[in-house]
């Protein structure tokens, strides 16, 4: 589905996409794509992996619903956020407003410069950054009405904006050093009181939630992100993230968590979207990778209640979207729109509900348009996962899990793939393929060879008509028992070679694993007693098997000792050998 706006061509400026007048930004120097005509796309990405047991490899959920993308009639601007039913999108010299399903609205005209937008949690008032007139506009969302103007006339070129409770921070700078923070007291009416917050490089990127601020520089690389405690009416710095210990690119975008414990980065060459806790400052998890991105700066968002983290960016083929669980990385959905032939970059991304919003050009073309995805408005599946009551199960365990996939309307879903991830003590693992009978029904065995709390997660990526669904379940097990046994000659002669074998076991099944086995030879006689690290040895893979040889260079009581250390799914254990070498008889 495409909506056209009534076009209205904005006169061309030397600024440049990086907000800095006669300055260009990664995005412009940076690679593009083949342009084509606009496309009606959301597919459901379906990848076939190979199954094999106890093998596990990465698979990707794909999306599940309908789009449509919105030809805005603009060349400039380009920020997007949605509230109140609607969604808002900067366009320089106006605002556009469209319905939650992405239809036209109207436009609030007579603006200059219009860039950073935010939006007050309950939807009833806009905030604009003017960044030609050196204003914030506040709007009111159910008249479309300017309330107020708010001159930044000793900060200019406002930006990036970011709102927390009644604070308003702005992101400004015209040009290189003379960027900063501003924030805006909101409560204080037509009087509204501006306090200094930062210096940077360029127009910095924002991001606020609770008593949190972060602050990036977009004209520096690698990047930092600056972190401060906005409690009292003056800041107060609680650390820097540098970008130096994390080897980043160019800034892409800023998004932060509801409760501001946690902030996300995108950068210009990184393949993932990186986390970090905004109390240690340290990083704490990354989304991604995703092998497809392009050069294009990235952007993220997260979702009002937290749950979910949005990752955009340009790929090889067009653009694309990944939707994340916030706490675990795990990808649950994933929406692609193509354009062969054109180059595309996204500008933006807002959440509407459990759908999202997105703005992206067209380099060639410099027009711009609002890509809308449906998430969460098909009829929903039912998937329903059941693990097996472990009881004194153990990490060397092989489990046996069952579901169920439900249609809505109760009919059989036919052969449909799966993609199920196991979890071990919440760390991600990899992710394998199953598929369901016609009856929806599926069996799986897994033999995770770890002890403690493991969970599978399952994910349908839907059709086209039914919304995609999860189910989890969770098991907990403990270290198996392990042993040894070892095998070799009762006596010896010096000189002469000696041969051992033996296996190594967890729960009474061979170890399926290459191991590494620690080797020690003890030899006692008139000399004393002596203690030797032979070469370690390792188990063969599939059956648990291991071989060592060695040579006696002197006659008496020999003890050989196979340790193994023990690992994730088992307990240590030893096995010894005791045996006699005597010396070579006389000719």
């Amino acid at each position: 589905m495409i909506i056209t706006f009534p076009r209205k061509r904005p006169s061309r400026s030397s600024t440049s996409e990086s907000g800095i007048p006669g300055r260009s930004s990664p995005r412009e120097e940076s690679g593009g794509f083949h342009k084509s005509s606009i496309t009606r796309l959301l597919a459901c990405l379906a990848t076939t992996l190979a199954v094999t047991a106890g093998l596990f490899v990465v698979h990707a959920p794909a999306a599940s619903a309908a789009d449509i993308t919105t030809d805005l009639g603009i060349t400039s601007g380009g920020d997007v956020v949605a509230g109140g039913g609607k969604a808002f999108i900067a366009g320089g010299d106006r605002i556009l407003v469209v319905n939650a399903n992405g239809t036209p609205n109207a436009t609030i005209a007579g603006l200059s410069g219009a860039l950073g937008l935010a939006i007050a949690p309950n939807g009833t008032r806009l905030y604009a950054a003017l960044r030609d007139s050196n204003e914030v506009a506040v709007i009111d969302t159910a008249s479309l009405e300017i309330i107020r103007l708010i001159s930044l006339a000793e900060y200019p070129c406002p930006t990036n904006l970011a709102l927390s409770g009644t604070r308003l921070f702005v992101g400004y700078g015209c040009d290189q050093w003379d960027g900063g923070v501003v924030r805006i007291d909101t409560s204080f009416g037509h009087a509204s009181r501006l306090t200094p917050v930062a210096s940077t490089y360029a127009s910095p990127k924002v991001a606020a939630a609770g008593n949190t601020l972060v602050v990036g520089d977009s004209g520096h690389s690698p990047a930092s992100l600056t972190v401060y405690d906005v409690i009292r009416s003056q800041a107060t710095l609680r650390g820097i993230i540098d970008g130096y210990d994390y080897d980043t690119g160019f800034l892409g975008d800023l998004a932060i968590t509801p409760d501001g414990s946690t902030v996300i980065a995108t950068f210009l060459d990184s393949h993932e979207y990186f986390a970090w806790d905004t109390s240690g400052l340290q990083k704490v998890r990354a989304y991604g990778p995703d092998p497809t991105a392009g050069y294009y700066l990235p952007v993220v968002a997260v979702s009002p209640d937290g749950t979910l983290v949005a990752g955009g960016r340009g790929t090889k083929s067009g653009l694309g979207m990944t939707l994340y669980d916030s706490a675990t990385a795990a990808p649950v959905h994933t929406g692609t729109l193509t354009e062969h032939g054109g180059r595309m970059d996204l500008r933006s991304l807002t959440f509407s509900n459990n759908d999202l919003f997105a703005t992206w050009r067209d380099v060639d073309s410099e027009e711009l348009h609002l890509w809308r995805l449906e998430t969460g408005t098909l009829p929903a599946s039912t998937l329903t996962l059941t693990a097996p009551s472990t009881g004194t199960g153990t990490g060397a365990d092989i489990l046996t899990l069952t579901g169920r996939l439900t249609l809505p309307d109760g009919s059989a879903p036919g052969e449909q793939p799966l993609s199920v991830t196991r979890y071990v003590n919440d760390s991600a693992a990899l992710t394998r393929e199953v598929t369901t009978a016609e009856d929806g029904t599926f069996t799986f065995a897994d033999r995770p060879r770890s002890a403690g709390v493991i969970r599978y997660d399952v994910i349908w990526n839907g059709s086209p008509t039914v919304h995609w669904s999860t189910a989890s379940a969770t098991v907990t097990l403990v270290k198996a028992a392990s042993s040894i046994t070892l095998s070799g000659p009762e006596t010896g002669i010096v000189g002469t070679q000696l041969k051992f074998s033996g296996v190594l076991s967890q729960g009474g099944q061979p170890v399926g694993s290459t191991t590494k086995l620690r080797v020690l030879r003890e030899v006692t006689n008139s000399r004393g007693t002596v203690v030797t690290a032979l070469p370690s040895v390792s188990t063969i893979i599939f059956d648990g098997r291991f071989r060592f040889m060695d040579t006696p260079t002197e006659a008496g009581e020999y003890s050989y000792r196979v340790e193994f250390d023990g690992d994730r799914a088992s307990l240590p254990t030893t096995a010894t050998l005791d045996m006699t070498v005597e010396e070579a008889p006389q000719e």
